[in-house]
């Protein structure tokens, strides 16, 4: 076990966040820590890192084990670069070679035989430490880590001080993966990053040697990386074993099992109720002792119901006000640019689609490419440049932006819905409140108290209700925590009409969409399927054109041929020419590694022999020579790899 809590609580003041939770973490365990906002996953996390102390229970970490723990603030000097942050890390490593230096300057001044023994004893044992400890691996593991994390060599030398949020966020993310702890505790460590660098970092994660514990509400990141799901739920955390997406299949099962037990259980509290009001008809005192023993007995049952009964259990259907025809929306070489002449921003230009009743689709696309910009061209805020958009027969368009301007501060959550005039009784709006997460007193809440993720789910709400037959969604999971996100997407999958929604949510993109829209600067790609279809069928095309390319490379070789035979034959004697000299330096090359293989390999032997021997200065310089021979062989190599290409 690396990690061990026992009835760990935790209170803050009278308020119970968590509550006798219990759990272990295995060595090598990826563990995915879930919850609705404020459940308690990063008060869990700081109390492992001991940043807080719990309220009772025990925690027990594995004596020895280095624990990381992604902060979203971190502290940089004034004139530090990411580069200088890194190499940082590695200055017990930057001390040793300094060390080893000085030992050898030593060496070739020391002339009595103990202390040159002692010498290299010291140095034996140093140099081992050295190459244990990565210090001949560190400066590429830096480069390494930098550039997957998008720092590139002009970002590694800027000042952090001019750096955003998210890019210090970024970094403290890199250097913590460069620190190499036993034990990784992130929280969000997806934000901030692009699909490029999520991708290298979930790539990372799988292969890097540590057992971690990742706050996360990118569903699909949690998917790539975690081995077991940790839940928080009303202050109590339970464990499953897999993925997130294993996790949610078990969690319905244990759900319709507990809904099975419920249903069971009503029918024994009505038989019960039943008997009581038998028995206390009668009015003996016999039957009225029974009906107060099964009274004690129905209070236990009933209690037992209300524990078990989940939340938001309730479904509801959403209809928009008319049904839209068949076709809803028609493009023809669609174009969008702001500016002209030298100032002249170009979008997109020759977007083409065509749009059905019911489809469900999801944009994709590179940030600042017009994606939004294209939704209000489909509504009719913005005219394109050029092209052709019909629209067909009654549709009516509802429109969900992150700024979520349609709301009315001034009302409450429940005012807001009831302002619709959509027809609904009270008890039917506090019931589809209720599927989007406002319980209880919350339906009362000001609507400007409310936090981003509140507001967005409102917004959504109203959107969904509001009569609308096509939906054009703009980032709709963003500021949502992953309840809300599931809330949502099974209430869009059920919305019987068209959707459209532009979205980086990877998870999102798998579950509502149907076909998968990519915009770019030449027009767009349509791919019939989720998101995962499209990413393999997106690296298929990308095979394909670079064939298609190739290709045509060698046709256009062809035609030259044809055109200059004369020509060609001149240019296939110099490539024979430059092919032979080639074969012959790289024969020369492989004598000489070759060599150098041999001479190394009969340097580090002797140097094995020599270390025990005690021989300290003859030691010194052979580790001196052998170095240079790995820098030529080295060297080497790379010259060998280019005739090899």
């Amino acid at each position: 076990m690396m990690i061990t809590g026992k009835n760990i609580t935790k209170e803050y003041g009278s308020v119970v966040v968590l509550d006798q939770i219990s759990f272990h973490v295995n060595q090598g365990d990826r563990v995915g820590l879930v919850g609705s906002n404020g459940a308690g996953k990063t008060t869990l996390l700081k109390i492992i890192a001991g940043e807080i102390p719990l309220s009772s229970g025990t925690l027990l970490v594995r004596q020895g084990k280095k624990v990381g723990f992604l902060k979203q603030q971190e502290a940089f000097g004034p004139e530090e670069t990411p580069l200088t942050a890194a190499e940082k890390i590695f200055r017990p490593l930057k001390e040793m070679e300094r060390q080893m230096s000085r030992m050898e300057q030593a060496v070739a001044s020391e002339e009595s035989p103990e202390k040159l023994q002692q010498w290299t004893e010291e140095y034996d044992f140093l140099l081992a430490r050295f190459k244990e400890q990565g210090g001949y691996t560190y400066p590429g593991e830096i480069q390494g880590v930098l550039k997957g994390m998008g720092f590139g060599p002009k970002e590694q030398n800027k000042r952090i001080a001019g750096f955003s949020g998210g890019e210090k966020t970024r970094l403290a993310l890199a250097l913590l993966l460069l620190k190499k702890p036993d034990i990784l505790l992130l929280d969000e460590p997806t934000n901030h990053l692009d699909i490029g660098t999520l991708k290298w970092l979930e790539q990372y994660l799988q292969g890097v040697d540590a057992t971690m514990i990742v706050v996360s509400h990118d569903r699909y990141f949690l998917d790539k990386i975690s081995t077991k799901i940790m839940e928080v739920e009303h202050q109590r955390l339970n464990t499953y074993a897999g993925n997130y997406s294993e996790f949610t299949q078990k969690k319905k099962q244990l759900m319709e099992e507990q809904r099975r037990r419920i249903k069971k259980q009503n029918k024994e509290i009505k038989k019960e109720e039943e008997l009581i009001r038998r028995f206390k008809s009668h009015g003996t005192e016999k039957l009225a002792k029974r009906a107060a023993s099964r009274e004690k007995k129905l209070e236990k049952i009933t209690l037992e119901s209300w524990e078990l009964v989940p939340v938001n259990q309730v479904k509801l259907k959403f209809s928009p006000e008319f049904k839209s025809g068949k076709e809803v929306m028609k493009a023809q070489a669609l174009e969008k640019f702001f500016g002209y002449g030298t100032h002249k921003k170009q979008l997109f230009s020759q977007v083409e689609f065509q749009i059905l009743r019911g489809e469900k689709i999801g944009m994709v696309g590179a940030n600042g490419i017009g994606k939004t910009t294209l939704m209000k061209i489909i509504m009719g805020e913005l005219k394109p440049n050029g092209g052709t958009l019909c629209r067909g027969h009654h549709v009516t368009f509802g429109y969900y932006d992150q700024e979520q301007e349609g709301l009315n501060p001034a009302h409450t959550v429940f005012e807001e819905i009831e302002s619709l005039d959509r027809g609904y009784s009270n008890p039917e709006i506090r019931k589809l409140l209720g599927q989007f997460l406002f319980l209880g007193e919350s339906v009362f809440l000001p609507v400007a108290s409310l936090s981003g993720g509140e507001k967005a789910r409102l917004a959504l709400l109203k959107l969904m209700i509001g009569g609308a037959n096509v939906l054009l969604l703009d980032e709709p999971t963003n500021h949502l925590d992953i309840q809300s996100k599931e809330v949502v997407e099974e209430a869009l999958r059920a919305f019987p009409g068209t959707v459209l929604a532009v979205s980086h949510d990877r998870y999102f993109l798998n579950r509502v969409p149907t076909k998968i829209y990519e915009l770019n600067t030449q027009g767009l790609r349509v791919f019939q399927g989720d998101y995962d279809y499209y990413q393999e069928k997106k690296n298929t095309v990308e095979s394909a054109q670079r064939y298609v390319k190739e290709l045509a490379q060698k046709e256009e070789e062809t035609e030259q041929k044809e055109k200059s035979s004369a020509l060609l034959r001149k240019e296939k004697k110099e490539w024979e020419r430059k092919e032979r000299r080639a074969t012959r330096e790289k024969k020369k090359l492989e004598e000489a590694i070759e060599l150098l293989e041999k001479s190394v390999a009969q340097k580090e032997e002797k140097m094995c022999c020599l270390a025990s021997e005690g021989n300290l200065e003859e030691l010194v310089r052979l580790e001196k020579e052998t170095r240079e021979e790995k820098e030529k062989l080295e060297g080497a190599y790379e010259k060998w790899l280019q005739y090899d290409r």
